[in-house]
């Protein structure tokens, strides 16, 4: 496709197959590192059994977790094959059943992401915070923006739960609190209709019905097919066919852009359906301060005990855990 002389007529198409074309070639080197490492393993796993050489299976040994590491990595990038895995995201994360309790998970979580954008090296921007009554956030939303954001991001969506020693109760109770987080692909507000003439079937007919002698009997209609879509427009109002072809093809751009309009729309309110109520027995992972400290994320089991450090923003063994495990 690269090699055909037009490929450069349309940029934005262009571009966009480039970019297919790296991602490709990326995964296809990867896995032919991965290949001829594995190969210079068995090898040298060979020698070290025929000769009895500890010291050369030490050193297959030490090649074997390099490349389980390099398998993982590219099986996350295989598993980050969604058409808005490599978006930005937009995050909001909502207080839920708890009250001021609730308010104040709802910052923690908002530090916690943070967090992690600063260390994943991504950009970061506030779009709107909606401070509690006495502490926390009611409410936040914001953008990440960088490589495979959203695949990324997309593992944190659904209810999380705290459960914790309330510092807002005087008593001294164990409280639990939940607040929802819900992740969008960033999509383009503009929507581009690129309408090839290759695409477009023109016929040309006589105009029906009142309009003047000239009108009817020239023919001047024109009706427009875009085959792609099966749309069809006609337009026969003006005497001449150029005018009559001009209107008809604004008529056909505003119906195409109408169609991905509702599509962008759609996508976005099938990813809205899938959003859980803020409450107990829906939540996708849970926070126990007290009386033990545990993190446990309830699709896969991924559980650490480190809690300050997942706080902080080493959320990358969970994350890449849910998406490995296809359960998302």
């Amino acid at each position: 496709m690269m090699g055909k002389e037009d490929f450069w007529n349309d940029p934005d198409k262009a571009k966009k197959l480039l970019q297919e074309r790296t991602v490709i070639s990326d995964l296809l080197n990867a896995w032919d590192v991965i290949h001829s490492k594995i190969e210079e393993a068995e090898i040298l796993l060979e020698l070290a059994i025929e000769e009895s050489d500890k010291d050369a299976e030490k050193e297959v040994e030490s090649q074997l977790k390099i490349i389980e590491k390099n398998i993982k990595k590219f099986s996350l990038k295989i598993m980050l094959d969604n058409e808005d895995d490599t978006k930005n995201a937009i995050i909001s994360i909502n207080a839920g059943a708890g009250g001021t309790d609730s308010q104040d998970w709802t910052e923690m979580l908002f530090r916690m992401y943070s967090r992690w954008i600063d260390k994943k090296g991504y950009k970061f921007q506030v779009i709107d915070l909606q401070p509690g009554d006495e502490a926390g956030v009611k409410s936040v939303t914001f953008t990440a923006s960088g490589e495979n954001c959203y695949g990324f991001m997309k593992v944190e969506s659904g209810v999380h739960r705290l459960v914790r020693i309330s510092p807002f109760n005087a008593n001294g109770k164990r409280q639990t609190s939940f607040a929802s987080v819900f992740v969008y692909p960033e999509l383009k507000d503009e929507i581009k209709v690129n309408i090839e003439e290759s695409d477009l079937r023109v016929d040309v007919f006589r105009a029906s019905g009142s309009g003047g002698q000239h009108v009817n009997k020239t023919s001047s209609a024109v009706r427009i097919t875009h085959l792609p879509s099966g749309v069809v427009v006609q337009c026969q109002q003006e005497s001449s066919q150029h005018r009559n072809r001009e209107i008809a093809m604004k008529v056909l751009q505003s119906r195409l852009y109408q169609i991905e309009k509702d599509k962008q729309d759609q996508k976005m309110q099938d990813i809205h359906d899938g959003k859980d109520d803020i409450a107990w027995g829906s939540q996708i992972r849970s926070y126990v301060l007290h009386p033990y400290r545990m993190i446990k994320d309830h699709r896969t089991g991924f559980e650490t005990g480190d809690v300050e450090k997942f706080l902080d923003g080493d959320l990358d063994p969970c994350i890449e855990d849910v998406l490995l495990s296809g359960k998302i």
